[in-house]
This record gives C-alpha cells, structure tokens and sequence, in this order.
C-alpha cells in the first residue's frame, strides 16, 4: 500500500433535507468535506496511509471538521491553524429534472489565504509516495495557486508521483483564467485526471475531449489523450465519461491510458443518491489501481466501481473498501451480503 498526501480546502457542507430548496429550507444536514479530503478518506478505506494537509481556522467548527476526519484514518497533523473561518458550501440536493445546486461561501477562508513557504513541504514528504491536488485549489486564491504549484515542484523533487484531477469550477473562476494558472504547474503533472468535456484540458491540449455515446471506444479518445501525453507531459491519463439523464439517473465510465495504450471501463447506469464526490471516488481509484500495480484494465474498472459506489453514498466521502468495489467492478454488487 502506498503512502498519499492530499492537499486543498476542507469544507462545511450544508444541505437541504428531503431535496428541499434552499429558498424553503428550514435546517440543513451537517457533513464535511472537499475534494482532496475526499480522495484521502476514499484511500484510507482501501488501505493506504493517507495524510491531509490543509489549513483551517482555530475554532470550534474548524476543529469539528479535523475531527470528522480524522475518525476515518487520515493523518490531519499538518493541518495548519489560521485565518478566520472554514470555507462552506450551501447544497441543495434536486431530484427529477431539477438539477442540484451549489452556492460558495469560500471567500477570504482559511485556506485561500495560503501562501508559499507556509507549509513544510520537505518535511511533509519524507517517507511519501504520492501527491494529489486539483484545480479547485488553485481556483481559491493567487496564494493557494502558488502553493499547489510550490507543493507539486517539492513533490517531484523527492521522488513523489504527482496527480492533479482538473475538477473545473465555473462559479469559483473562468475557462481562461484556469488554464493561465493550471498551465504552468502541469510539467510537474504524473497522472491527469479528469473528463474529456472539461474545458481547461480541453483548452490546454488543444482539442475536443467529447466523444457521442454511439463512437466511444478506446481509439475515439486516442487522439485527445495522445495530445494531452505530447503537449502537457504527463504519464498516465484517467478519464470520466458522464451522461446526465435526470438528476437521479446518469450514465457513467472511464478510460485509462498507461503509458502504453488505452483501456475502457464497462458502463454503468447509476441509481443516484448523493453525487457530490463520484469524480473523488474515481480518482481515488485510479491512484489504488496505479500503487497497487493493477494492469490498466484492472485499473479503469476498479476506479469507475469506485466512482460508481460513491454516487450511492449520502455526504461527499466515499465510505466503502476495496473489497466491496472489487465486487461491483466483477458484476457481483447489489445483492444482501450475509
């Protein structure tokens, strides 16, 4: 098993009960999470000795989220405790044809004020073997950027492999302005993550990621993943395929390229309860499949599973083992385990 340091911003999520809309809720459940969070809690279920670094404030509620997650395995000792307040997002869970809704409060939060040379790099990475950020983090603050980008360089020098899920935004930041700050940290850039429909790999590759649902194939995304190898530099290149029927109801897919060809996951049609996390729950995947030295097929198929599971789980984490992803990921899931 391997040893993963995550880094981003824990949240405070508030969502509507019963999928009540924000405008007539009344009370709201209490969860915490984030999408580097999320990725290091999916890791720990699967084995892996996960470390989280982040910064929130000293306060009650910044505690709360620390101590939700550490109860589930992950190191939170380079937690650093400062600024204001703990960034929250308002989520208000759709149903049908009513789509679900996220509204940030992230503003000026603990971890947007991030700068570099705050954060022990070298010390954190002794006895590591992995790094994963994403472009949300980047999307916080010119600080926060900084420190992806400070962390990803520090990471490459001592010998760790570095991934980044792009987990584009629009209501934290624009196509362009990401590809601007996201562009020059990608030569630290291993493992890519992410979907063919996302506009910043779309617009730092070059080239349309979207392939219809009748052409899909391991050759039909050979041309924008070979792109991406040639002109980013990266290794390994993990992709999400969704197709949104309803808020309740999508299909859901991935491909993985290893260096050495591409390989496709069967489809899924996906009974959702909680989305919020699903791509975490991939991504998570996709570091399990590499560190435990799956072939690629191997790989995709426990990584889509994963992703798969994580839409049948209430909050953003992704409470489930390997075990029982390696029982979906043969067909063998659903039934009463006894």
């Amino acid at each position: 098993m391997a040893n993963v340091v995550a880094f981003g911003e824990i949240l405070l999520r508030l969502s509507t009960p019963r999928h009540e809309r924000l405008s007539q809720a009344r009370q709201f459940d209490i969860i915490y999470g984030g999408s580097e969070c999320n990725v290091a809690v999916s890791l720990a279920h699967f084995g892996h000795r996960t470390a989280y670094v982040s910064a929130i404030p000293a306060n009650d509620v910044g505690q709360a989220a620390i101590n939700f997650v550490r109860q589930f395995g992950v190191d939170t000792s380079h937690v650093l405790r400062q600024g204001r307040r703990l960034g929250t997002y308002f989520l208000e869970i759709g149903a049908g044809l009513r789509s679900s809704k996220v509204v940030y409060d992230r503003a000026g939060s603990a971890a947007s004020e991030l700068r570099p040379g705050m954060i022990d790099w070298q010390a954190i990475f002794r006895g590591q073997h992995w790094f994963h950020f994403s472009g949300i983090t980047c999307a916080l603050s010119e600080g926060a950027a900084a420190t992806v980008a400070e962390g990803a360089e520090a990471a490459g020098k001592a010998g760790l492999t570095v991934s980044c899920d792009f987990n584009y935004r629009a209501t934290l930041w624009t196509a362009d302005r990401a590809r601007q700050v996201m562009g020059p940290i990608m030569p630290y850039v291993d493992v890519a993550i992410g979907s063919g429909r996302d506009p910043v790999l779309q617009g730092l590759v070059g080239r349309d990621g979207n392939v219809p649902p009748d052409q899909r194939s391991p050759e039909a995304y050979r041309p924008f993943v070979e792109s991406a190898v040639k002109i980013l530099g990266f290794k390994k290149v993990a992709l999400t395929v969704r197709d949104i029927h309803t808020t309740d109801r999508n299909t859901w897919l991935g491909l993985f390229y290893d260096g050495a060809g591409i390989s496709q996951s069967r489809t899924y049609e996906l009974d959702i309860v909680d989305r919020v996390g699903g791509g975490d729950g991939f991504t998570a995947g996709v570091i399990h499949g590499i560190t435990s030295g799956f072939d690629r097929q191997r790989t995709v198929d426990f990584a889509v599973a994963a992703g798969a599971l994580a839409h049948t789980v209430h909050g953003d984490f992704n409470l489930v083992t390997a075990d029982e992803v390696e029982a979906v990921a043969r067909a063998a899931g659903g039934d009463v385990r006894r």
